[in-house]
């Protein structure tokens, strides 16, 4: 049994730990706002550059001159997953579950005889897959100097990815990221971005009116292409962004209450084993007068 002395320092011991969970609970929270409006402003740009991509592609599906970022090499062999994940642990679940996400589907891959290679964004995936997938790992970014995400961030990002297409290293790249619902939703996601996924077969959203493309279509998604996986690598940073926060917000809530209710039951531990102790030393006191 615990003396009171072991008692009192582990009461002291988790009350220091609550206040450090409540601490941080509320710098999430601070930080979560600013992370959450910059992942919504995000959405309708990614959304709309989509809608322009499908409107052009459509115009140059099936045609020979396509450029190689949407119609891809015409083989489906090497893939690359491009994992994005948080630079710090403590925010629950939110690292584990893209990392889930990205196993689970390297495992379909390589059980069909694919081969895998992985890049990761962020030092916890890193760490993740390091021991178990470290044979795959080709390259690894992290953003732990990097206060502010912006585009030039994941602009870098983009340009390993396409050098590496380029050169011939893979066939198809999977982004994996968590995508923000709320403070206690975060979806883990996995999107292709090359070959582009674009929805050819919808009708041109032309407003109405009528336009003539200047230049060509293939010109014109030779730049946009590029562009548009800096785009997607972006939102989906801003998207971890966001949902770190509201993960961490939610652990470190759940850790305040845990660590309240510890010190609760320590507490009247505490007291019930000082008043049996109390009581003892009365009981020998008397026992000692009446012998007397």
């Amino acid at each position: 049994m615990a003396s009171l002395k072991d008692l009192r320092n582990r009461i002291a011991s988790v009350k220091a730990t609550r206040k450090i969970t409540k601490a941080m609970q509320m710098v999430a929270a601070a930080k979560l706002r600013r992370a959450q409006e910059a992942a919504v402003a995000a959405r309708p740009f990614s959304v709309r550059m989509a809608s322009v991509l499908s409107n052009l592609a459509s115009a140059v599906a099936g045609k020979a001159g396509a450029p190689a970022l949407l119609a891809g090499t015409g083989k489906d062999q090497v893939h690359l997953l491009i994992i994005a994940t948080a630079e710090r642990g403590l925010c629950g679940g939110f690292n584990t579950s893209i990392v889930r996400l990205a196993r689970e589907h390297a495992e379909r891959l390589l059980a069909t005889g694919k081969t895998v290679k992985i890049l990761t964004v962020g030092k916890k995936g890193n760490d993740s897959l390091k021991r178990a997938y470290g044979k795959y790992i080709i390259d690894a970014v992290d953003f732990r100097g990097v206060k502010q995400l912006g585009f030039e961030n994941a602009e870098g990002v983009a340009r390993k990815v396409i050098e590496l297409f380029n050169a011939g290293e893979f066939d198809v790249a999977t982004l994996f990221f968590s995508e923000f619902k709320s403070v206690i939703s975060q979806k883990p996601t996995a999107l292709q971005l090359i070959p582009a996924q674009v929805d050819t077969g919808a009708a041109p959203d032309l407003g109405g009116a009528v336009y003539d493309v200047e230049p060509e279509e293939e010109v014109i998604l030779a730049d946009l292409l590029p562009r548009n996986i800096g785009i997607q690598i972006f939102r989906a940073l801003l998207e971890n962004a966001a949902s770190e926060q509201g993960a961490r917000m939610s652990a470190m809530d759940n850790a305040t209450r845990n660590a309240g209710d510890m010190i609760n039951k320590l507490s009247i531990k505490y007291n019930r084993q000082r008043q049996a102790q109390i009581t003892k030393e009365l009981i020998e006191i008397i026992s000692g007068a009446e012998a007397l």
